[in-house]
Formats: structure tokens, sequence, C-alpha cells
């Protein structure tokens, strides 16, 4: 899969097509020493810098008109350290690589999103995240990171450094790219380990009945709810004594690739030529999937292919809080009007202890509304970001949505804490752009 898009005149465009930039110019460093020139030169010509990895924020994040660093050539494991169990592996390096990596070396790490294209430096700054009960995003399972600061400074921080270190440590986790350029990081792994994924069409009242449940008795719960429907397809996935059972080559191409992406396409397409059609295509979508169980190694079961398009916003909210917001926007989306031909996803994480983390603080709850890449979107998730912040959500920093500083502010604890590193560690603001003028202010 293309991840991004390069056009004429060096324009870059995202994945989901939304955002596009033209920088001066795009630097591919082979090195960290090449990677701290690009940046010292940038800073001399009075240029912007922004590192992107594979285009999936549907933000800005990564947007700038100034210089542009591709890390494609800061890739693979620097090393495997058995006793601490951790690896150091460079920023550019993606997920995708990383597991297969590690489970040729018998390692996993203990949780990830259901999309593995993205780079680890893209992934974790943004705050990607999968859903557990126990185990948090992918960023808090950071042991150590390096970056290259808005002097060429190379810094590396770790829980267990001076209290300066500790600082960076807890905010460059997810640093948004404010603090820095992010060029190598070090995962906590454990040995490489089975699990078993149960997927089920549920009724969404039953889920939502039954959520805490549900929650309390799988390690990963998460479940996909067909709005103008009742429907869900749930799914947990726990931890497994084996044997291994791997989705079957015919049954996986059937439910992953005929009906998630190309039956789903065509659904889609339909969908956005006769938006009529679409609740009707919603009830036969829902039916179509049926109860499957299958065992194979993490990143297999975590993950999956997504070759269909779409725009995207996410918030997190209290994960107390999480059958009443889901309520309310079945209640929204039934009296709107709207068509809506995307599942909504919903996922969860305990708390943790990262300065801008959406689960930051709190045990949360992760409600994602997607539309087909083409199709307006504006109404739906303007109606859908009302419900959410009214119940102190946090929106995905990769992800659409329309809070700024002053909101955010509010929702996240420790964001003075935030900003004042920002303050030492870029005074001229050599990583800024507006996405970032925007959510943490000037």
């Amino acid at each position: 899969m293309s991840s991004t898009a390069s056009g004429k005149n060096g324009t870059w465009r995202n994945w989901g097509g939304n955002v596009s930039a033209r920088p001066v110019r795009q630097v591919a460093p082979a090195s960290v020493e090449e990677l701290t020139a690009a940046v010292r030169r940038a800073r001399e010509d009075g240029l912007k810098v922004k590192a992107v990895g594979t285009g999936h924020s549907f933000t800005s994040i990564a947007a700038t008109d100034g210089v542009l660093i591709r890390p494609q050539l800061l890739t693979g494991i620097r090393g495997i350290d058995r006793e601490s169990m951790t690896v150091t592996v460079e920023a550019g390096t993606p997920l995708k690589r990383l597991n297969a990596a590690l489970a040729r070396e018998g390692l996993s790490l203990a949780n990830m999103g259901d999309i593995m294209e993205q780079t680890v430096s893209g992934a974790v700054s943004t705050g990607t995240h999968g859903t557990g009960r126990e185990s948090g995003s992918i960023a808090a399972q950071i042991r150590g990171l390096e970056l290259v600061t808005a002097d060429g400074s190379v810094l590396t921080c770790s829980a267990e450094g001076t209290e300066e270190e500790r600082a960076l440590f807890a905010a460059a986790r997810i640093g948004l790219g404010a603090l820095g350029i992010v060029t190598a990081i070090t995962f906590a792994v454990e040995p490489l380990f089975l699990l078993t994924a149960r997927e089920e069409p549920m009724p969404l009242d039953r889920v939502l009945a039954e959520f805490d449940q549900l929650w309390a008795e799988n390690e990963h719960f998460e479940f996909y709810w067909f709005p103008h429907t009742d429907s869900t397809n749930t799914k947990r996935n726990n931890r497994s004594a084996g044997p291994e059972r791997p989705v079957g080559r015919l049954a996986g191409w059937f439910e992953d690739e005929f009906l998630s992406n190309g039956v789903f396409q065509a659904v889609q397409w339909a969908g956005r030529a006769v938006p009529a059609t679409v609740p009707g295509i919603a009830r036969i979508s829902s039916r179509a999937l049926s109860a499957r169980t299958y065992t194979d190694i993490p990143f297999k079961v975590f993950t999956s292919p997504r070759r269909v398009r779409f725009v995207e916003m996410e918030y997190a909210v209290p994960r107390a809080a999480l059958v009443e917001t889901l309520r309310e926007l079945r209640t929204m989306v039934d009296r709107s009007g709207l068509r809506v031909s995307f599942p909504v996803e919903v996922r969860t994480a305990p708390a943790d202890d990262i300065t801008l983390s959406t689960a930051s603080g709190r045990d949360s709850a992760y409600i994602a509304v997607h539309m087909f890449r083409g199709t307006p979107y504006q109404a739906y998730f303007t109606a859908a970001e009302r419900i959410f912040t009214a119940h102190e959500g946090r929106p995905h920093w990769g992800k659409v949505h329309t809070r700024d500083a002053e909101y955010l502010s509010r929702v996240y604890p420790r964001f003075g804490e935030f900003t004042a590193l920002r303050d030492r560690l870029d005074p001229e603001r050599l990583f800024q752009n507006d996405y970032l003028r925007r959510v943490l202010g000037a």
C-alpha cells in the first residue's frame, strides 16, 4: 500500500488525501548526523522543519512549507537486549517490519493498533493505540527515546534518568513533533505469545448493557457498531496456550479481503453515489459477518489490512462515560438524517503517565467515527464532536478535530508541563506549523 504520495513540484499528500503540503525541500537523512545537519541548515535558512512517516494522520500535524524530513533511510533494529527485554529501533522503521523482525527473534510487543503501515516514530508521536484492559498505547511501551532538538543536539531520555530526562521522557513519548525529531525508540518486549481472537456479532443494546463485564473478562475487547442498525461485531483477544490455529487461507481471504476490503469498497462507492441506500446497505453489511475464532502470534491478530480509504475522527472519553456517549451518538445519527456508511469503532486503554496521552491520568474509551474518502464528513463529525466534548473528550492527535489550546489545556491536567518543556527546547519554534500553533498555542 502506498501510504504517501508526492506530486509535481514536491507536493506531499497524506494517506487519507485530505492534507497536502508543498515543502521548500524534502530530505531523507541516512544517519543521525545527516539529520542534525539538515536541522541546523534549515535553522540557518530560516525554514521550519517537520518529520513525516507514512502520512497516516488525518490532521496536518506533519505538514510544512519548510523542510520535510522523510525518515525512510533511518530504519532497522539497532539492538536487542534480552536481559532488560528491550529492543532499540530506528525511528523510520515501519511497524510491519518491526513486528516481523521481533517474531523471528521470538519476541513481541504487548499490544498494538489495528494497522501496521506506520513508522514507529509516527505511530508513537501521535498516540497510536489498540485496545487493552491493562496494556496501553504503543507509546506506553517505550522505555527510552533519542531525539534531535532545535539546536541540533541529540538528547536521550528514559524513566531512569535525571529529573530533567524524566520530564522529557514523560512528554516526548507522545511529542506531536513539537519537541524535536525522534531518531530512535527503545521498546519493552516480551517472549512471543499466542492470542486467541473471538469475533462475534452482537446486538448493540447487549454490548452496552454488558460492556463493563465484557471489558473486565477480556484482555483486549473492542467492537464495531454499524450506524442505522442495532448490530455490532465484537472482538475479544486473549492470551492462549495454543495450538496455533490461524485463519484459514480461504476464510481469511473471504473475511479480510473480500468482505472487509473488496465488497466494503464497492458498498462505499454505492453509498457515496446514492446516499439514500446507506441504511439498507448497512443492515445487509452488518448481517454478512459471522462468528469466527482463530489463534496466532500477536501482530497477526491485532492488525488487519486497511485498503478502503477514509477520513476519521476519534475521541477518548472517560471509560465510565462510554455507554452514555455512544447512546447519545446513536440518537444523534437516528434523528439527523445523516447517512453513515462506515462502522463506529470502540476500544479502551488504561490510564498512563504520558503528559499528552489521550489516556493520561484516566482510564479511557475511544470512539472513532469514519467516512469514506470523498464523502462529505463535516456535518457528521461536527455533531459527533459536540457529543464527545460534552464528556471532556480528548481528540486523537492524528485524526480530524477542531479543538484548540484553550480547550485542550482544560482536559489535559499536565498541558502546561508540555508547553513549558517546548518553550525550553524550541523557543524559536523551529518545529512549529499551523496545527501545532492551534493545539499548543503560539
